[in-house]
């Protein structure tokens, strides 16, 4: 996608799902206060294209909109579905001039409010594009992007950095490399990854962007000793969505649940481990959301349905759309309400199949900065509907925002036009949800082991026990009120609240 995920010894980080090019951090214009500029229906500027493109739109079968137009109509046309659709669209500057930015993209990234939160982070952090052709192959596809089979933490993106393997596919190229969890890389292609200066090295390396891309990896393991091993990428992203196992503790079953990603392979994956956990009666579960950034909400709901009681996700909302008030979607208000779905919906399973249910009228989960977006949807949900959520870990992001994405051009734009509240009304979070116990992220251990740091302290509070004060040492901890700093590098789209418009 272009984006560096280490800077120089000057750089900085936020969120949204990495970093910026070093080349990008001076390069927006200031705003320009000299008058309102005039707001024209998006609708009389769509498809003015400066370069407008030929051939048939794979996505409707039929030619392209795009006739002949300049910038400067794209600009009209963004400043107008910005009016239109934008959430905060009254807080957006009155005072900027269009003709001062170079391309519709460099405007697009002014056309949001300025506002701060009560952290002092933006309010609107999420605004992105992408090209439509890469959108839309990412869109059909899944992850676009060529792994080596691991997610990667970027615990200190500038020196002394700090890179260390936070998951790694047991059928993947570094798991068969001895490369696993917990690993700090040390040197990619030469370069040292703590102190070295040769940023663009360490990013096409940490970053590749196309299968059969090899680069030569130094890292060294938890216990100490180092490993050196050729990587090479792969084209599909093959990281497990769900892992489950039942964990006897106190003479108490209690269901250990990861889950990365709301994909739709997740469907299949999270009936089936909600079975295990019916057939070995737990009594109670711990979901560990610390690295699930997001993706589709129907797939939220589902998970939450199948925690909770049948009385509490009876005719309740999972959760509720609220846009501006000009309702520019002209959604009714069927259409707004997410419910808890009890059956399957298709993505991976056979569709209509009812959905396994503990029951649990408490729930403790694993949080952290890296948690998002639909995996925040979760939590309130839940809390909604009267199920005790305990949180261990991390504060999480603070994204309870989504988006229709809109191509006009070939560039597709998401832009802030909805926040999703849950049965209560509740949706402000945006500096996320603290935990109840802040525990370090424990690089030491696999996840899914009960001594990990997390996972122990959760199932200590659940036989009556204390939240741990003091982390082990060498382990990851957030620092409070950092704002959720994020530590995985993802494309922005997995950070996301994806909203199943076909299976509604």
């Amino acid at each position: 996608m272009g984006a560096l995920i280490l800077w120089g010894c000057g750089g900085g980080g936020g969120g949204g799902g990495g970093g910026l090019p070093i080349a990008a951090l001076a390069t927006t214009p200031t705003p320009t206060a000299t008058g309102s500029e005039e707001i024209v229906a998006s609708s009389s500027m769509a498809g003015r294209c400066a370069a407008p493109r030929q051939g048939i739109n794979p996505d409707t079968g039929v030619a392209f909109p795009d006739v002949p137009g300049t910038t400067s109509d794209e600009k009209r046309w963004l400043r107008g579905w910005t009016d239109e659709t934008y959430l905060w669209y009254d807080e957006v500057p009155r005072g900027l001039v269009a003709a001062n930015y170079v391309t519709p993209i460099d405007y697009f990234a002014v056309l949001k409010t300025s506002a701060i939160t009560p952290s002092g982070r933006p309010k609107d952090r999420f605004h992105f594009t992408y090209d439509t052709a890469a959108y839309r192959q990412l869109a059909s596809t899944g992850e676009a992007t060529a792994s080596y089979g691991m997610e990667m933490a970027f615990l200190n993106a500038v020196p002394p950095r700090d890179v260390r393997v936070a998951l790694a596919d047991p059928g993947s190229a570094v798991a068969s490399a001895g490369i696993g969890r917990g690993a700090r890389v040390l040197e990619v292609d030469g370069v040292d990854v703590v102190n070295g200066s040769d940023v663009a090295t360490l990013n096409a390396a940490l970053q590749p962007v196309a299968a059969g891309e090899r680069h030569l990896f130094k890292v060294a393991r938890p216990d100490g000793s180092t490993v050196t091993a050729s990587l090479v990428a792969a084209g599909a992203r093959s990281m497990p969505t769900v892992r489950a196992r039942t964990i006897e503790v106190g003479g108490s079953n209690v269901g250990y649940l990861l889950f990365n990603d709301h994909n739709e392979a997740a469907e299949a994956q999270l009936v089936a481990a909600f079975d295990q956990f019916k057939a070995d009666a737990v009594s109670d579960l711990v979901v560990d959301l610390r690295y699930n950034g997001g993706g589709l909400l129907s797939i939220a709901s589902q998970l939450a349905y199948m925690v909770a009681t049948p009385a509490a996700t009876q005719d309740t909302a999972f959760e509720l759309l609220q846009f501006n008030v000009k309702n520019p979607f002209k959604l009714s208000e069927d259409q707004i309400r997410v419910p808890f779905y009890g059956t399957t919906r298709g993505y991976s399973t056979t569709p209509g199949q009812p959905l396994p249910q503990l029951g649990l009228s408490r729930v403790t989960m694993l949080t952290g900065p890296d948690t998002c977006s639909a995996s925040e949807s979760i939590i309130n949900a839940l809390r909604g509907v009267g199920v005790s959520v305990n949180l261990v870990g991390g504060t999480t992001c603070g994204k309870p925002y989504g988006y229709f994405p809109q191509d006009n051009c070939g560039t597709t734009y998401f832009t802030v036009q909805f926040k999703g509240v849950n049965q209560q009304g509740f949706g402000d979070y945006s500096d996320g949800f603290a935990p109840h116990c802040a525990v370090a992220d424990d690089f030491t251990r696999d996840l899914g082991d009960p001594a990990e740091g997390r996972l122990a302290a959760a199932l200590t509070m659940l036989q009556g026990g204390a939240c741990p004060v003091v982390a082990k040492a060498g382990i990851q901890l957030e620092k409070p009120g950092n704002g959720a700093m994020p530590t995985l590098w993802r494309a922005p789209i997995r950070e996301n609240r994806v909203i199943d418009t076909l299976k509604r």
